[in-house]
């Protein structure tokens, strides 16, 4: 099999239990040649993703924000970036969902670029923080909404958290309304991860590759455990799900390797890279 770049989902897919990526896999990245793309493709802010390329000694290496919604490719090991592509929820749309939840329990977490929002500092906020070892700024919707007017911006991400029933709610009103303008991920059934339908893993990760690589989507093993994986795994010439992934999947999957908490990444990269 001839692997010339990983292209892998994060959390549930390549740290272990303890949120970190484990000294299995951080030692197998590191036999690989310094050129060897390794490519992080999740629905976290960058910030929340450049602590772990410093984990692994690859700060040179592009990354997926937002599900495909925000590509970064960095330029040698500073912070400089060049923007490859930037594709975000617009107001009116971020403006009916903050209606949406309004009287309900939902938190609503607002993403733009490498600026993490949230209403106040609660059960959901400090979760994501231990989660993403990132902290945010708190700030209520209609002063984000005029903040970002003043810029021109959107949301390249809105994280919905709460209590099931109410998700299962404004999920199903989206759904219905929405669907031709969103993408909804289930990550867990206490939250709804919103991202521009135009945008996926798969298609960034095309993007990125013709832009900065010599390399085919069939050259790339890409990793993954849930539903906004699904069609990076089929897009790619390798695509492995781990253990504990969804079994939609892995239906789809290539190959299946251990569970994240079992090293699965780093096993497949011993087996097929090193």
């Amino acid at each position: 099999m001839n692997i010339k770049a990983l292209c892998t989902d994060i959390d549930g897919t390549f740290l272990n239990k303890n949120r970190e990526i484990s000294e299995r896999t951080i030692a197998a990245i590191k036999q690989l040649p310094e050129d060897f793309p390794v490519i992080l493709a999740s629905s976290r802010m960058p910030s929340a993703m450049r602590h772990l390329q410093a984990d692994l000694g690859r700060l040179q290496n592009p990354m997926i924000c937002y599900n495909g919604g925000y590509i970064i490719h960095f330029n040698g090991k500073e912070e400089n970036f060049e923007l490859l592509d930037s594709v975000k929820i617009s107001l009116d749309i971020v403006e009916h969902i903050a209606s949406l939840a309004k009287g309900t329990d939902i938190h609503i977490s607002l993403y733009h670029e490498d600026e993490w929002y949230v209403p106040q500092d609660d059960f959901w906020t400090q979760r994501e923080i231990t989660s993403t070892k990132v902290n945010p700024v708190i700030k209520g919707w209609e002063e984000v909404k005029s903040h970002w007017k003043d810029k021109q911006a959107g949301a390249h991400k809105v994280m919905c958290m709460g209590p099931v029933e109410q998700i299962d709610s404004i999920f199903s009103i989206l759904e219905n309304e929405k669907n031709g303008d969103l993408h909804l991920y289930r990550s867990k059934d206490t939250y709804i991860e919103i991202a521009p339908k135009a945008i996926s893993k798969a298609s960034a990760l095309a993007l990125l590759l013709n832009e900065k690589y010599d390399i085919k989507m069939s050259e790339v093993m890409a990793f993954g455990d849930n539903y906004n994986d699904i069609e990076m795994l089929k897009a790619v010439g390798h695509g492995v799900a781990v253990g504990n992934a969804r079994e939609e999947v892995k239906a789809v999957a290539n190959e299946i390797t251990a569970k994240n908490t079992e090293d699965g990444v780093a096993m497949m990269i011993e087996k097929y890279c090193l």
